[in-house]
């Protein structure tokens, strides 16, 4: 998951246990600090999150996703949750932060099972709304901080 929605996450009560990345994945039923989790991957940026002191479980693939949690937040990658691992997640909730996390028939089969699915369109409305603007503000070759100044111009009325 990512760093800013775990540390939300967990500003708020929950208790991140597990993490997976390119390397590997960790888990920590007893949880895992996210600010901790970041320090250790700025001081070991080769490293990976595979060898983190706090982690109690480590394997070498996803396979963390597949542990008992209230909420599974994909956060990489398409298609992660699909027809050959669906019925191994142990979830309630999927808060999809990935683009496309989770396939038509993976959804479907979850849902059926009462797994509560959080769309990514939903998820990362403000993300897809940020790059919007800026992809605005390219095409327009806006320099930063002048966008404001130009939606306020072209938005007044001429009574």
């Amino acid at each position: 998951m990512g760093y800013w929605a775990s540390h939300y996450l967990v500003q708020h009560g929950a208790i991140l246990i597990g993490v997976a990345e390119f390397d590997g994945s960790i888990y920590n039923e007893s949880g895992i600090n996210p600010e901790e989790l970041l320090a250790f991957k700025e001081n070991n940026p080769t490293h990976g999150i595979f060898n983190f002191p706090a982690s109690k479980e480590r394997f070498k693939d996803a396979s963390v996703m597949f542990k008992k949690c209230d909420i599974l937040v994909p956060a990489a990658m398409e298609k992660t949750i699909n027809k050959k691992n669906m019925e191994l997640l142990n979830c309630k909730i999927i808060a999809e932060s990935a683009n496309g996390p989770t396939t038509i028939a993976a959804e479907k089969y979850l849902t059926e099972k009462g797994v509560l699915i959080m769309p990514d369109v939903l998820l990362n409305a403000g993300g897809v709304t940020v790059s919007y603007f800026e992809w605005l503000k390219n095409l327009e070759h806006v320099r930063p901080g002048t966008m404001t100044k130009k939606v306020s111009l072209s938005s007044t009325f001429n009574l």
